[in-house]
């Protein structure tokens, strides 16, 4: 693997979880970088998932000149969906009442 690989990664799992907080409802108490490290655990998680039950299409997104397969994304989307919903339900489980009303104070 090459340098651009690994920025690439980066800048894909960035995507994929941005896509999955913009598909969850609601306001996820979650920062960026988390975001990022979600959606990079989900796109390799769902690589592997999709290898390991044969779940590939015919339709593919070529990008300077990578190809991905787009029921591959999909499935790595929906892993993030579930990464970014988990993480958001622990943030607020252990964010503490104080947080909360300073939070809503401020947010009226």
């Amino acid at each position: 693997m090459h340098i651009q690989d690994y920025v690439a990664a980066i800048i894909f799992g960035a995507i994929i979880g941005v896509v999955a907080r913009i598909i969850l409802p609601g306001r996820q108490p979650i920062g960026l970088i988390l975001t990022v490290l979600i959606g990079m655990g989900a796109a390799v998680a769902g690589t592997w998932a999709a290898d390991r039950w044969d779940l590939h299409s015919d339709k593919h997104l070529v990008v300077r000149g990578h190809e991905y397969d787009w029921l591959v994304i999909g499935v790595q989307v929906g892993i993030a969906v579930v990464g970014v919903a988990i993480a958001a339900l622990l943030a607020r489980a252990f964010s503490s009442d104080d947080d909360r009303h300073h939070h809503d104070y401020y947010r009226n």
